[in-house]
């Protein structure tokens, strides 16, 4: 029997997640959140979205209220996640959301279980590698932060991930992202930076996707810039792009309207059609 409501709590494998899951529809519509964040970034898009469908948002192992487990993270383990919390909940099929890491998670899953998906939606987000210049820098940002702590990292870290109108116009939000990062067990902002440097490029894997698939990145989006979404758009068949102005990696945070918009056609496209009965 589905229990329904915020920060329910189910057992997947050796982890016991955190989780909402509102509102009601065939097709479920499941956000995994980027990092180093837990599943309250998504919370502008449940709500425009629970009125029509049924949205699951959840903690990945070690984020949020989810436990860390015992096993080594890497992006394997955190798809393996998915399709197991996705097995708990009794869910077959459903139409996944990924932002920066959660896109990469979603990729990973879509190419070795790619009939758990009605669709994709891959946000701010890319299939390469990490470069070894961007391994180096992860390895001093490790060092860093096992030296002094998560406040200077947060505070540098939400200067990339958001334009400098957000950070002066919308300190709310920004100042919420923060507080979850310094939230976080340091131990797993550590473990999951090794797990980034030492994940596998997906970019090979593209063009066997077969999945209805929506592309969003913000224009000014330095972490993983428009050409990376541009690259997945031009190799994934049945996929559509759009770039939203006034947004860097938080699109959904930074213009979560127009976000929403492309989100929700995409989804009742995909949604099967409610025939009425004749009279």
């Amino acid at each position: 029997m589905r229990t329904t409501g915020e920060n329910i709590e189910i057992r997947t494998g050796d982890i016991t997640v955190r989780f909402n899951d509102l509102g009601e529809g065939s097709i479920p519509v499941i956000f995994i959140h980027g990092f180093p964040f837990d599943k309250t970034m998504w919370q502008p898009q449940t709500e425009a979205l629970k009125n029509n469908n049924r949205v699951i948002s959840y903690d990945i192992r070690g984020f949020g209220k989810t436990s860390a487990g015992k096993e080594k993270p890497s992006i394997q383990l955190f798809a393996d996640d998915l399709i197991k919390f996705m097995d708990v909940l009794q869910i077959k099929k459903a139409i996944v959301c990924g932002l920066s890491m959660g896109g990469y998670i979603l990729l990973n899953a879509v190419n070795r279980y790619p009939e758990r998906f009605e669709g994709i939606i891959l946000c701010d987000t890319q299939c390469i590698a990490d470069s070894p210049e961007v391994k180096e820098k992860r390895k001093k940002t490790i060092a860093q932060i096992e030296k002094d702590g998560l406040s200077e990292y947060a505070e540098n870290f939400v200067k990339t991930i958001f334009t400098e109108e957000s950070i002066n116009s919308n300190k709310t939000v920004v100042d919420k992202i923060k507080q979850t990062i310094l939230a976080t067990a340091p131990v797993t902002i550590t473990q999951t930076l090794h797990a980034l440097a030492n994940r596998q490029e997906s970019c090979f894997a593209l063009t066997e996707i077969r999945i209805p698939t929506l592309i969003i990145c913000g224009r000014q989006d330095i972490v993983t810039p428009v050409s990376q979404s541009e690259y997945l758009y031009e190799h994934i068949s049945h996929s559509e792009m759009h770039t939203i102005d006034k947004a860097s990696h938080m699109s959904n945070l930074e213009q979560p309207e127009e976000f929403n918009k492309h989100v929700s056609a995409f989804v009742a496209m995909l949604q099967p059609a409610i025939l009425t009965p004749l009279a």
